[in-house]
């Protein structure tokens, strides 16, 4: 079995144990970046693969991203920026990679990005899997790349036929593994690894992990991104009304199970979209099986 991925999830009945990497978004003050460095000490407890730091559009948070890597990387901790190609020229990437190499860092996430608004030059790539090709033409195999997967078809897409396809390029550009969107609705994430793996996809795909904070917010990700909450799962989130905790102890319960039947199915890598909080993803991992480490 691909890290990640699944084989005969309906029997697998044995528990892997489970690796974990958690996203952070750059923070802009310095309160943010210490109580950041605090939820990272959390997380370090579960041994993560990495820690990956977000890249804002149009390249605008790029001496912050950079900077956090560089701090996560002193600690010892795997790191990952992510790096977007929207609005950015060859010569833009190129700079950037050669930054990224002098300092060691190995593993890239690799998306196209957001257009920012008002932005009128996509710059000198428009889809990631061209991104992802001219990172390998420029660096070989120096970096691990992670690119994006969408189980519910990104917004933009179409068909999910499509989506598959736009997935598939982007392997075939020389991607090593794939984190997914976050979903609610498992079946989705199994449905797409079987039909990216009938199109012959090997890499891992590797399961995103949503927590619910609370329902307005997720509700605004899940409009922009394309991610479903079912209507079972919205319905409940809006009676909580403005009861926070209550919400958030439903949430834990749900994404716990969700991570457990991910778990049950035999995929051994989850990759936790933090919102640079710990204490809801630890309470989570806490309740699932042995982590690696």
């Amino acid at each position: 079995m691909q890290a990640g991925g699944l084989t005969n999830h309906k029997e697998n009945t044995v528990h892997p144990s489970t690796a974990y990497s958690f996203e952070f978004f750059p923070p802009k003050t310095a309160e943010g970046m210490a109580n950041l460095r605090q939820v990272r000490q959390e997380l370090a407890a579960f041994s993560p693969e990495f820690f990956s730091v977000t890249f804002g559009a149009g390249g605008s948070t790029r001496d912050r991203t950079m900077d956090s890597v560089l701090e996560i990387q002193a600690e010892g901790h795997g790191a990952a920026p992510h790096i977007s190609c929207i609005s950015s020229s060859k010569a833009d990437i190129r700079e950037l990679l050669s930054a990224y190499q002098a300092h060691g860092i190995k593993r890239l996430v690799t998306l196209r990005g957001d257009i920012p608004s008002g932005e009128v030059s996509a710059g000198d790539f428009k889809y990631a899997s061209e991104l992802v090709s001219f990172i390998r033409a420029e660096t070989n195999d120096w970096f691990h790349i992670e690119v994006a997967a969408y189980p519910e078809c990104h917004p933009e897409s179409g068909s999910p036929a499509r989506d598959l396809q736009h997935f598939k390029r982007k392997i075939d550009a020389g991607a090593n593994s794939a984190i997914t969107q976050y979903f609610y609705n498992v079946d989705a994430y199994f449905r797409f690894v079987e039909s990216a793996q009938a199109l012959g996809v090997t890499a891992p795909i590797i399961p995103g992990i949503m927590p619910i904070y609370n329902f307005t917010q997720l509700s605004r990700f899940s409009n922009v991104c394309g991610a479903e909450i079912p209507r079972w799962l919205r319905l409940r989130l809006e009676d909580y009304g403005d009861d926070l905790v209550s919400l958030r102890a439903f949430g834990v319960d749900v994404v716990t199970d969700l991570c457990a039947r991910l778990i049950d199915a035999g995929v051994d890598k989850m990759h936790f979209y933090t919102l640079n909080q710990a204490g809801i993803i630890s309470q989570i991992i806490r309740q699932l099986p042995p982590h690696k480490g």
